[in-house]
């Protein structure tokens, strides 16, 4: 159920361990920045698992309504509460961000009542603002290339100011995962885990093709 995309050139199984990678570096992403609260949303079903693998370092909140939509307005509904002023709803395939985009997010809502952070594809790996806002997520767009420009719509029609993070990118399909591949090779550290998941996967690949006489 997770990274859907990937599963096309993937097995779903290595799909799966890849997305616990992927979901503990983002983390520690988050608990690097020290001062914040870090906690999961997620489907209700999904709360008993997400608690075992967060081990402790982050609360597991269950979601109201299905979809990503449902989950960040559930995010915001649930933190964006008296001394929860700047709360940022983060992707959990992006871990190899840098901190300081994170910070920048936070600084940003300084002067702007909602922020974003856009990816190349149409979408955005962040959202945060410094309350809640019924209706941003509303409407069709989600986990798409108009994603993006459906959300500053919204905010638009909200009359919502909004501000900016660097461009960025997130893990959907295999060409991401080796764009991936060759950052954490150059510095592991960003995403530990997942560099050595994907370490073994490209051993693994490498072969598969010498097995089959193909290079």
């Amino acid at each position: 159920m997770v990274k859907t995309r990937l599963t096309q050139s993937l097995p779903v199984e290595a799909v799966t361990e890849l997305y616990r990678c992927l979901l503990d570096d983002t983390m520690a992403l988050a608990r690097s920045l020290g001062t914040v609260e870090v906690a999961m949303m997620c489907p209700a079903p999904d709360v008993n698992e997400l608690t075992r693998l967060a081990r402790g370092v982050a609360d597991v909140v269950a979601q109201k309504g299905e979809g990503l939509a449902a989950g960040l307005t559930s995010v915001f509904a649930h933190f964006a509460a008296p001394g929860r002023q700047r709360v940022i709803a983060f992707n959990s395939d992006s871990p190899h961000l840098p901190a300081s985009v994170l910070e920048s997010a936070f600084e940003a809502l300084a002067g702007h009542d909602v922020v974003v952070g856009p990816t190349h594809d149409g979408g955005y790996y962040l959202v945060g603002a410094k309350a809640a806002h019924p209706g941003l997520f509303d409407g069709d767009g989600m986990g798409t290339k108009s994603a993006l420009e459906s959300l500053l719509a919204r905010a638009r029609g909200l009359q919502l100011s909004v501000g900016f993070t660097d461009p960025f990118y997130d893990i959907d399909v295999e060409g991401d995962l080796t764009r991936l591949a060759v950052e954490l090779r150059l510095a592991p550290a960003r995403a530990p885990r997942t560099a050595v998941w994907l370490e073994q996967w490209g051993q693994a690949v490498k072969q598969l093709r010498t097995s089959s006489g193909k290079l």
